[in-house]
Parts: structure tokens; sequence; C-alpha cells
């Protein structure tokens, strides 16, 4: 394995999302991406003695990782943030004043070409955030066929040449060359692409597509969404980073589903009903942070708090 220490790590909107979700100082939290602990240290460092911080990750790297936080009120779970409940539920947790999560691959994955989530190194082509489970990016274009190939590519990558690129991978799989490396990849993209914006690798969206899919990373951010709903308590905060458009959509569209009242026309006097959450901002970082962190420049911060109202069924 790879000399962890190499890889480092540049939290995003560190203190707008730690700001964003402590509600209480002597609360019980979910760092739910917990990655090299960025958020979690600042946390910590913010909570009172009798305050609780439960972090939890599925690749194993990050839990390696968390070995170093030696704090009785820190707790580390190796696991997909979408089962945070029953992680939480096995410690006895029900209830919690604050989930953060932020959303994607981070820096170490990134940088690790053992990890394949770059097209800017060469290295296997695996992609997965849990390494110990599921199938590699590699697995999938083997065996997925041309139709199920460019539906990933198109609907998680947003990419127009989606079935250019699929028919491109079949035909090589079928030569007896199925890809199996991240520049193997890339090549075979930058000639089914034919025209890219400017500044933007043609294999960007398709790699994009693919580390979507293999970690099953929308199914999970429904998921955790709504598990954190459920676990929040009265007044309890829920603060979410998102670094692209399918992400970022799906936070607003969550929050607002149950933050803003439907106008029932067929009964305009009627009082609004009680919504369970309240929509505080959203928070997109300074000039100067995209400025020392180039990967901070798509980021968008949501967060919003868990109101009294009972969740509707």
């Amino acid at each position: 394995m790879e000399d962890q220490a190499t890889f480092r790590h540049t939290t995003v909107l560190l203190d707008e999302a730690v700001d964003g979700v402590l509600a209480r100082p002597d609360g019980v939290y979910v760092d739910g991406t917990f990655g090299r602990g960025g958020h979690s240290r600042l946390l910590l460092s913010k909570l009172s003695p009798a305050g609780r911080l439960i972090a939890i990750d599925r690749d194993p790297e990050a839990i390696a990782a968390a070995a170093a936080i030696s704090d009785p009120r820190f707790t580390i779970c190796h696991s997909a943030f979408a089962d945070m409940a029953d992680q939480l539920a096995a410690l006895g947790v029900h209830e919690v004043d604050g989930v953060l999560l932020d959303l994607g691959v981070s820096s170490p994955q990134i940088d690790n070409p053992a990890r394949g989530f770059s097209f800017r190194f060469e290295g296997p082509l695996d992609m997965r955030m849990d390494t110990t489970r599921g199938i590699s990016a590699a697995d999938f274009l083997a065996s997925a066929d041309e139709r199920e190939i460019a539906r990933v590519i198109r609907d998680y990558g947003e990419e127009r040449f989606a079935g250019q690129i699929a028919k491109a991978v079949v035909a090589r799989r079928e030569a007896g060359a199925p890809l199996a490396r991240t520049d193997e990849l890339r090549e075979l993209v930058a000639r089914a692409v034919k025209t890219r914006e400017p500044g933007q690798d043609p294999a960007t969206r398709t790699f994009q597509a693919l580390r979507i899919h293999v970690n099953g990373e929308l199914e999970e951010l429904e998921q955790g969404l709504n598990a954190a709903l459920r676990l929040l308590r009265a007044g309890g905060r829920l603060s979410v980073i998102s670094f692209h458009s399918l992400e970022d959509r799906r936070v607003k569209q969550f929050i607002a589903a149950h933050s803003k009242a439907e106008f029932d026309r067929r009964a305009p006097f009627a009082p609004p009903p009680a919504l369970a959450l309240k929509a505080l901002g959203r928070v997109m970082p300074s000039a100067a942070e995209v400025a020392a962190n180039p990967r901070a420049r798509s980021a968008v911060l949501r967060v919003a708090e868990r109101t009294d109202a009972p969740l509707k069924d």
C-alpha cells in the first residue's frame, strides 16, 4: 500500500460546514464522510466534554487514518453513510443534533494511482471507494452491454457522446482487449469524443459517470438524506457539501421537499402545513479558497434545520 502521508487532502468549506452543522456543543453529531478527518477534527474542537462525534466512511484507508484520533468522544464506523441509522443504533444512538456530508471523492483517493479514480494517472481501472467489496469499473465495462454502458455514461456523466464511447468499449472488449487501466480508457474516450469544452479533458465526464455508478453514489445520497432526516432531533442541523450538479440538484430538491409548502388551490386560506425542515441557505467557496485550492471551485454547501414537525408518511 502507498504511504498515505503522500496524498494530502485540503478540506473544502471547512469552517462553513462545521459552523452550519453545530447546533449545540454538547450534542451528538455524525460526520458521514470522514475522509481524512478535516471536518471531524474541527467539530471535535468545538464540542464540549459531553459532546459526541460518530464518523462514518466506507474507504478502508479513511478508517485507518481515523486511528490517529484518540478522543473518547469520537467513534469511527466502516460503512456507507446510507446505513448510518443501523450503525448508530448498534451504538445505542437513535437521535442526533447534526449530520455533515462532504460528498464525492477525496483528494487522497484521486491522487493515488492505485485507486484508479483519475485519468491523470496510470493505474488499475478500479474506482471503488470501498475496496473490500463490489465490482470495479473495469469489471463493469467487461460485463455490461452497450446500452447499459451508454446509459451510465449519459445519465451520470451528462456526456452527449455516451453512445459512441459505449460502442468503442464493447468493440475493444469483443476484440479480446477489455479495458483494465485508466490510460486505456482515457485514450479510448479521446478517440470517441470529437469535441469538448476548452480546458476539459474528454475523459472527465466518463470517469465521473463510472465512479458514481460503481459506488452507487446517488442512491447512497438519497438513502443517506432520508436517514439523516429521521435521526435529527428538533433543532438539529443537516450540512451537505456537493461538487457537481447531479448531487447538488438532489440535495436542493430534498431540502425543498421538506421545507416548502405547496400552494393548495382547493383550500387557499388553509394554514400552511407543518414542515420537517427549515432551509438555512447556500454557501459557495470564497475566491481566496478557490485560489488556494482549485478543487473547491465547484463546491456548494447547503444547510437546513430540523423543525419539531412530524415527518410525513
